[in-house]
C-alpha cells in the first residue's frame, strides 16, 4: 500500500511540473507576429528567426537565451520566431525547447506568403536563417547572419546606449 502511495505522489509531481510539453506554442501569421511588437513602449526587441533544422540557428540560440536572462531588467524582450513546420510542433519544436531549457518567448511563424512578409522585415533579407532584428522606438537593425555571443551583446549595447 505504501508503494502505491509513493508512486501516486511521484506521478502527481511529474505531471504538475511546469513543462514545455504542456505549454502551447503560439502559431501566428506575419501580421499576428508584427502586432506583438509595440514600438511605442520602452522595450527593445531582440527577434531571432530560426528553426530546429538550421545548424547555425541552433548554434547561436544559447546566446539569445543568455541575453534573455542578462537583459531582462533592461527592458529587453527576446522573441524566438521559429520557422519550423507547424506539423512538427509536438515532434520537433517542443522537445527541442524542453531539452535545451529555452526560457525565451518562442512563437511559430506560419505564413506561406514569404515574398510579402520577408521584405517587410528588411529589404536586405533574402529569407535565409538565422536572421535577427534588434528594434526599439528609435532603432531598426537587421542582421541576416549568425552571431557570435560577443557580437550579439555588442549590437544590443549599441541600441541601448
Amino acid at each position: 500500500m505504501r508503494h502505491k502511495f509513493i508512486i501516486i505522489i511521484i506521478f502527481s509531481f511529474l505531471f504538475s511540473c511546469n513543462d514545455i510539453s504542456n505549454k502551447s506554442i503560439e502559431v501566428v501569421d506575419f501580421d499576428g507576429f508584427y502586432n506583438k511588437i509595440d514600438l511605442s513602449s520602452d522595450y527593445t526587441y531582440v527577434i531571432n528567426f530560426w528553426a530546429t533544422w538550421c545548424s547555425p540557428c541552433v548554434k547561436e540560440l544559447p546566446y539569445f537565451e543568455s541575453v534573455n536572462k542578462e537583459y531582462s531588467d533592461k527592458n529587453v524582450k527576446v522573441i524566438l520566431v521559429s520557422l519550423d513546420f507547424p506539423s512538427q510542433i509536438e515532434s520537433k519544436l517542443k522537445p527541442y525547447i524542453k531539452m535545451n531549457k529555452i526560457k525565451s518567448n518562442v512563437i511559430l511563424l506560419d505564413d506561406s506568403k514569404m515574398n510579402k512578409w520577408v521584405p517587410r522585415v528588411s529589404e536586405k533579407w533574402d529569407g535565409g536563417i538565422p536572421a535577427t532584428l534588434i528594434v526599439n522606438s528609435s532603432n531598426y537593425n537587421f542582421y541576416p547572419n549568425p552571431f557570435k555571443k560577443e557580437e550579439l551583446v555588442s549590437e544590443i549595447a549599441k541600441v541601448l546606449d
